[in-house]
């Protein structure tokens, strides 16, 4: 009898984890995934990583509420605290930590740092084997992050250090991108996935808006804009698109289409 190599066995083992999540979340399924998958759906571990405070709630906060909601571990990893060097020196920036606490609370999210500073990231071996080493302490079952073709060098900086770690670590997590401020920030974004977030939308809101000093009225309004372009291609009020990457284990979203 041939055995699977070692890398199909762990592909499979965390196919079957995500078809238990869809089993549980009432998905659509087959019979044979049903009876596969354990009546107790196990907790995953959910990373969500932006370039700064603020990102990850304005990419996918409707998202981070649907599995905070369904009793999943969510942390939201940014990779600066949203200062420059300048401002930091200056001492009297805005405290964008305290924002970001108030938005992961609202979110039921656990906020994580990656130590960069605004305005100047850097990938370079140093800092690869540091960001692998911190999401690797997470032991996720999926990362979200910015789609690479964007036009903030932040988010670009940890979309590649994410991928870095993806691959170091045998693409062991599904992999999921996101977008921000279409048009403006995150470009030639075609969504594979969809999350409707039309029963969460205002919780999502909030937890954008806990970011008072980036004129939350501006961004929040382009954001909103997208995800009801986004609810009209999946066919509800609003919705999140993602984007997965090839090689990824195919994991079941909250509501996915």
């Amino acid at each position: 009898m041939t055995q699977d190599p070692p890398d199909l066995v762990s592909r499979r083992s965390l196919l079957e984890r995500a078809l238990g999540a869809s089993v549980a979340l009432g998905l659509p399924g087959t019979a044979s995934a049903a009876a596969t998958a354990s009546s107790a759906t196990a907790r995953l571990r959910v990373v969500v990583t932006g370039g700064h405070p603020g990102d990850p709630e304005y990419g996918c906060g409707g998202t981070i509420a649907r599995y905070a909601e369904l009793g999943h571990d969510v942390a939201i990893l940014y990779l600066n605290k949203g200062l420059t060097l300048e401002a930091a020196q200056a001492g009297n920036a805005p405290d964008r930590v305290a924002e970001a606490a108030k938005a992961c609370a609202i979110l039921n999210a656990r906020p994580l740092y990656a130590g960069q500073i605004d305005g100047n990231a850097i990938v370079d071996r140093e800092r690869s084997d540091q960001f692998h080493a911190l999401l690797e302490a997470e032991r996720p079952d999926v990362v979200f992050t910015h789609w690479p073709i964007d036009n903030h060098a932040d988010h670009r900086a940890i979309s590649m250090l994410v991928y870095d770690a993806w691959v170091r670590m045998k693409r062991s997590f599904a992999l999921y991108y996101y977008e921000v401020s279409n048009g403006e920030d995150t470009v030639q974004f075609t969504p594979t996935h969809y999350v409707d977030i039309s029963a969460v939308a205002d919780r999502k809101r909030s937890a954008c808006y806990a970011h008072a000093s980036q004129t939350p009225d501006r961004f929040y309004q382009l954001q909103e804009a997208v995800t009801r372009m986004r609810g009209i291609e999946r066919g509800t009020a609003q919705a999140e698109g993602f984007i997965r990457h090839v090689q990824s284990p195919d994991f079941s979203l909250p509501l996915v289409s």
